[in-house]
């Protein structure tokens, strides 16, 4: 099982999407506690009644929304009683027992799971801690529910998955999925994941899923307020579909929140510059020179992706290494001189015999292994959520918006 918390402010965003979905028949609510109804007998105000009734009594604190979602292996069959005893059990072992709740059991993904909507604000007005809720009581009644109810354990599998499971490009295609939502995931993951220091790194993270951050040309109006666009590509590298809104996603990776991960990432990054300089190394495995197809053949088996960046003359200028298994973005002449694009290209020949793009975008595409099992988990979750998870054990509290102080009236 794979237990994963979020929190916010805005109970009726989540409890408006699970109820969406509800309508869309992908989904059913089949638990209440403390509503004092039948689940079938609520309506939507009565259930967003039940909440504020709780949250009214705290009106100063600014976090009082929790969307926890409980993950099942794919080979698991768990029936609707099964998935609300260990939802009412996994409530009453993080301390939310005396909290009113909402299950939903969900049938959007390839594997069984639940989202769970409540308030961390108490009868009494006093919060409960959400600080480490994941790490901490998450994790102890994760493991107690796995074996009280016998299910595939994730414990120790955990990092593997994270390690082989980056999104599935191929997977995001213009018309083969909900493009709002396929690109909002992808962006997500995409900014907590990986340690990019430009906006062009984090094009090459986001190259790989069909997806590119655009800010427009240097004259448009969008470039000089710092607008962000993030735009759906076909297999050709053309932008399809409609344009996404950088602030209409959760979390709003905007190029002003993107300029704060850039100067972070600086030093995150630099760790892993090494392993990276010595799988290039190897790659020409003491060659003076090397075809472009096979330098790439050789990086993609070590989980890492080259982008060679083209001027409109078609000249290659820079060269992007983006390691998937470390999740760092570095440009060649970051690495050192001899890693540049000038280098680099000095020592590669038959630079138009490139894999087709389509090939170069995916990851699993060369690699030694398929996606199975709790991989196919990980991947499913990454896809069918449109809410913000950031790790399978992690609490995440939105930032507070700095208030604008209001000039005085005349």
């Amino acid at each position: 099982m794979v237990a994963k918390v979020n929190s916010g402010k805005d109970i009726r965003g989540i409890l408006n999407y699970n109820e969406n979905k509800v309508m869309e028949g992908v989904a059913k609510c089949i638990h209440e506690n403390l509503f004092g109804q039948e689940v079938e007998k609520l309506s939507f105000n009565a259930k967003l009644k039940g909440f504020e009734n709780f949250m009214n009594m705290n009106r100063r604190a600014t976090t009082k929304a929790v969307h926890i979602s409980l993950n099942f292996h794919a080979s698991e069959k768990l029936n609707q009683d099964t998935l609300t005893g260990i939802a009412s059990t996994y409530m009453d072992k993080i301390g939310f027992g005396n909290q009113p709740y909402l299950v939903y059991q969900h049938f959007d993904a390839a594997h069984p799971h639940v989202h769970i909507v409540t308030t961390n604000i108490q009868r009494d007005g006093k919060r409960i801690e959400l600080y480490n809720i994941g790490k901490n009581q998450s994790e102890k009644a994760r493991k107690e529910i796995e074996e009280d109810f016998k299910l595939v354990k994730a414990s120790g599998r955990e990092q593997e998955i994270t390690e082989k499971s980056t999104i599935d490009p191929g997977k995001i295609e213009y018309g083969k999925a909900e493009t709002k939502r396929s690109i909002s995931n992808a962006v997500r993951f995409a900014v907590r994941a990986y340690k990019y220091t430009s906006l062009p790194e984090f094009n090459a993270v986001l190259f790989q899923n069909n997806i590119m951050a655009d800010r427009g040309s240097e004259r448009s109006q969008m470039h000089a307020k710092n607008g962000l666009l993030y735009r759906l590509l076909d297999i050709d590298g053309n932008k399809v579909g409609v344009p996404i809104k950088a602030s209409s996603i959760y979390g709003k990776p905007t190029m002003k929140y993107l300029e704060k991960q850039f100067k972070l990432n600086e030093a995150l990054r630099a760790p892993h510059k090494e392993r990276l300089k010595k799988c290039i190394d190897e790659a020409f495995n003491g060659k003076k020179s090397l075809t472009r197809a096979a330098f790439e053949y050789a990086l993609r088996k070590v989980r890492i992706r080259v982008l060679f960046r083209k001027n409109d003359e078609g000249r290659i200028y820079g060269i992007t290494f983006v390691d998937n298994k470390m999740r760092v973005v570095f440009n060649g002449s970051d690495l050192g001189k001899a890693y540049s694009a000038k280098s680099l290209t000095e020592r590669l020949t038959k630079m138009d015999g490139v894999a087709p793009r389509s090939e170069w975008l995916n990851p699993s595409a060369q690699d030694d292994h398929a996606t199975t099992g709790f991989e196919q988990l990980v991947t499913d979750l990454i896809h069918a959520d449109p809410v913000d998870h950031t790790s399978p054990n992690a609490a995440v509290k939105r930032r507070r918006r700095k208030r604008r102080r209001k000039g005085k009236s005349l």
